[in-house]
């Protein structure tokens, strides 16, 4: 079987911990994510229950403002590229 790369970016302590956990397991983190993608294949779906929280998250507008031009300064160079 043919093998390829999968990029993802996702939050430094999530991956800390999710890599912790699945060395606990006897597990890496590409084998964990294929365990995942089967499941989703063979579901047809996410293979877990997915809603909406019962806690209520408020963010204000200027919060987001903050995060959005965090964002753009950190992939900057990529938003030009794309901009050409």
């Amino acid at each position: 079987m043919a093998t390829t790369n999968l990029n993802i970016r996702i939050d430094e302590d999530l991956k800390k911990n999710a890599e912790i956990l699945f060395s606990d397991l006897g597990l890496n983190m590409s084998s964990a994510i294929t365990i995942f993608l089967k499941s989703a294949v063979d579901y047809r779906g996410i293979p877990f229950e997915i809603r909406k929280s019962n806690h209520a998250v408020s963010v204000d507008d200027e919060d987001i403002l903050v995060v959005s031009k965090k964002l753009i300064d950190k992939n900057r160079q990529a938003y030009e590229l794309l901009a050409k």
